[in-house]
């Protein structure tokens, strides 16, 4: 049996990580009491006892949960769904999809660090341009985002689903107008892109699901690539893995919802647009490939069981 702790099981990441592994016959789930969970001596024990850890926390609580691990304790691996550790070298980024290292030190490194659901996106797209020398590092990206309410946590939920609500809420709201999001340093460091990109996210009333869209001038690409060439460059480049589907030209006409992803662990890549304008667009649930998804897939290959085990996928 796999001895699991879920520090943070509260919050809405924490919540279908533990539904969903509540599920399974091969995991112990360790519950902390109640009036333990802000008790950093019970916290440590938990924590060095189990041989999985998710962090479903505030990045500073993010911290100084991982400083509660033992330093003799190589054992324990610590999945970290915060922003905290994304960008930190001796950090594993969950992403298994992007290249054969990152599944190697997913599966082997003590330390993951889960990515943000926004960045999921952006990087789910940019990666396989670079690598596949389609843009250069110093392309002037613009990546355009919705996304359910959900992906800001409880407090938002409750914002959003209060009877009272202000009316304001009734309609999609762009935010992070300062271009600061938190999302960006990780969406930069991963892609290794040298610009940083113009984002803009937009929160929508509905409670799960997110669209992340990367516009390209197919004259400014370092390869001359029409939307075909493209999508067989992504095909290869994702070729074999069963949580990102890449579709082909006919799958939809010309609309794309934002939540048909709810409930689902999957992520799919579109490439559409025309000879001079192209839109590489993923659709995922922003609390699936975009948090606690990513969160078990990462747990499945880091205790060396079937990596889609307890995860729901779509055609």
């Amino acid at each position: 049996m796999i001895k699991v702790f879920i520090d943070g099981q509260a919050g809405t990441t924490g919540l279908r990580i533990k539904d969903r592994l509540s599920l399974r016959d091969d995991i112990e789930l360790m519950e902390i009491a109640q009036d333990k969970r802000k008790d950093a001596a019970e916290i440590k024990k938990f924590i060095n006892e189990s041989d999985v850890t998710f962090l479903c926390l505030p990045d500073d609580a993010a911290r100084e949960a991982v400083n509660l691990l033992d330093r003799d304790n190589k054992r324990t691996k610590i999945i970290d769904a915060s922003t905290a550790h994304r960008t930190l070298p001796e950090w594993a980024y969950g992403f298994p999809e992007l290249s054969a290292e990152h599944r190697e030190r997913i599966e082997s490194n003590q330390l993951i660090a889960n990515p943000g659901c926004y960045a999921s996106g952006f990087i789910s797209i940019v990666y396989p341009l670079i690598a596949n020398g389609i843009i250069d590092k110093d392309y002037p990206l613009s990546c355009f985002a919705v996304s359910g309410y959900s992906g800001g946590g409880n407090k938002a939920i409750a914002q959003y689903e209060d009877a009272e609500r202000d009316t304001e809420l009734d309609s999609p709201r762009q935010y992070a107008l300062t271009q600061q999001h938190k999302h960006l340093k990780e969406m930069v460091a991963i892609t290794g892109i040298e610009r940083t990109p113009i984002f803009s996210p937009m929160i929508c009333d509905y409670k799960c699901g997110m669209v992340v869209s990367i516009p390209l001038f197919a004259d400014k690409l370092s390869k001359k690539c029409g939307i075909e060439d493209l999508r067989e460059i992504f095909k290869a480049h994702y070729e074999g893995k069963p949580m990102i589907k890449i579709r082909e030209a006919d799958f939809e006409q010309n609309m794309l919802g934002a939540n048909n992803f709810d409930g689902r662990d999957d992520l799919e890549i579109r490439i559409n647009g025309n000879d001079e304008r192209i839109v590489i667009t993923s659709r995922f649930d922003n609390l699936g490939k975009g948090a606690s998804g990513a969160a078990i897939q990462c747990f499945n290959l880091a205790c060396g069981v079937e990596e889609t085990k307890s995860l729901v996928l779509g055609d």
